[in-house]
């Protein structure tokens, strides 16, 4: 069996067909990524598509070019409707079939009838704009830390690009044709079988950043809080311990905060539980609200959070535990239209020690987070008694503090 342009079909359409399985399969063992099942649908067209081309000679042009053509079309802009999906996006009804229509209507020209290449040029127009635009919609979400993102891009592109060059490039090449025949050219068969890798290629690409946001997806699940979005003790910790390490090399001034939202189990005995949870994202927010992007916050438990403020005065350390407090007490005054009047207490422990002893400084913190409830709550109370800095007394109340609510 000798590698021609016929062989070629019938080895895509095996190829085109068992890789819309596979992404099936693949949709099926994770269903929450739906592009697979787009990207899936869009082989198995393709590969309708490519047996209704083989047809040619022996059955209608209508079926064999018209036909086979918009079902083409439709598998491209189905892959594009997929990556529009994988990142969020609305599918869109009118993507999905008007380059099937512009070319049943460009099909209906008297010119297109006249002149063949005109009608290959189109369909190649049409095709390298869906994968060009499949492209695009892959690098829109490039925010999403995915490595396979770049190779399904250039990927993508050069698809769009030798599909597009492919028939004109062969057209071109007279000497590469046997007997005048340009269904047998050399060039057309080799850049048909480069399409054809690349179409594999790129699918197994797609298939691998379907399994990178699973596996992300799971990484995050284990290191993020589900409620609040902020990392859970287990990240917290683990990023604490990174920055203890940056710090043994670039020792910089850092503040600890042990933060513990007041008579939490009265605001989940009084208003129920959905307002409870309301309550912990309106901390949340108020707390990245006040802290930097550097600054390292976590649910450490329940109504308990914890913060990492590096390369930090403690004034500014202790004004940014002031602010925290004000403006959750302000934000929580009132939570779905009932007087909550939640607030927080705050221990705060400080170090200027070259070693950055996360765990001690917490159990400093703990310790001024103690005081604070002793004295009344709704305050910040400070631990002297840090890395660093000289023992005066255990704790040293923080002089702007509002009485309890």
């Amino acid at each position: 069996m000798t590698l021609d342009v016929n062989t070629l079909f019938v080895v895509t359409i095996y190829v085109e067909a068992v890789l819309g399985l596979l992404m099936l399969f693949a949709w099926i063992q994770d269903t929450a990524i739906s592009a697979l099942a787009w990207w899936g649908f869009a082989h198995l067209l393709r590969a309708a598509s490519i047996t209704l081309l083989g047809m040619y000679g022996t059955a209608p042009e209508l079926v064999t070019i018209d036909l086979a053509n918009a079902l083409l079309f439709t598998a491209f802009a189905t892959t594009w409707t997929g990556a529009r999906v994988f990142d969020g996006r609305p599918a869109e009804p009118v993507y999905l079939v008007i380059g099937a229509v512009v070319w049943l209507l460009i099909c209906r020209l008297p010119i297109m009838a006249d002149f063949a290449g005109l009608r290959v040029l189109a369909a190649a127009v049409i095709i390298t704009s869906y994968a060009w635009l499949t492209a695009f919609e892959i690098w829109r979400g490039r925010g999403e830390p995915l490595l396979s993102r770049w190779p399904a891009i250039f990927m993508l592109f050069g698809y769009g690009a030798l599909f597009l060059l492919r028939v004109p490039l062969a057209a071109m090449l007279p000497w590469a044709r046997i007997d005048g025949d340009l269904s047998r050219s050399v060039w057309l068969t080799a850049i048909s079988f480069q399409a054809l890798l690349l179409t594999i290629s790129v699918a197994f690409v797609l298939l691998a950043m379907a399994k990178g946001r699973t596996e992300l997806r799971h990484r995050t699940a284990a290191m993020v809080d589900p409620l609040t979005g902020i990392a859970n003790r287990r990240s917290f910790l683990h990023e604490a311990g990174l920055l203890a390490k940056r710090h043994s090399v670039d020792p910089r001034p850092t503040a600890v905060l042990l933060i513990d939202l007041d008579h939490f189990k009265s605001i989940n005995d009084r208003f129920g539980h959905a307002v409870g949870d309301r309550v912990l994202e309106i901390f949340t927010a108020s707390a990245r609200a006040v802290l930097r992007t550097t600054d390292l916050i976590g649910r450490l438990g329940g109504e308990e959070f914890a913060a990492v403020l590096a390369d930090i005065s403690r004034e500014k350390a202790l004004l940014a535990a002031e602010r925290i407090r004000e403006s959750f007490a302000d934000a929580a005054q009132y939570v779905d239209d009932r007087p909550v009047g939640a607030t927080v207490s705050i221990g705060l422990a400080y170090c200027e020690s070259p070693v950055l002893d996360v765990s001690g400084l917490l159990a400093e913190a703990d310790q001024a987070l103690y005081h604070a409830k002793e004295r009344g709550r709704n305050r910040v109370e400070v631990a002297t008694l840090s890395r660093g800095i000289p023992h005066r007394d255990a704790v040293a109340v923080a002089r702007i503090a509002r009485p309890a609510a």
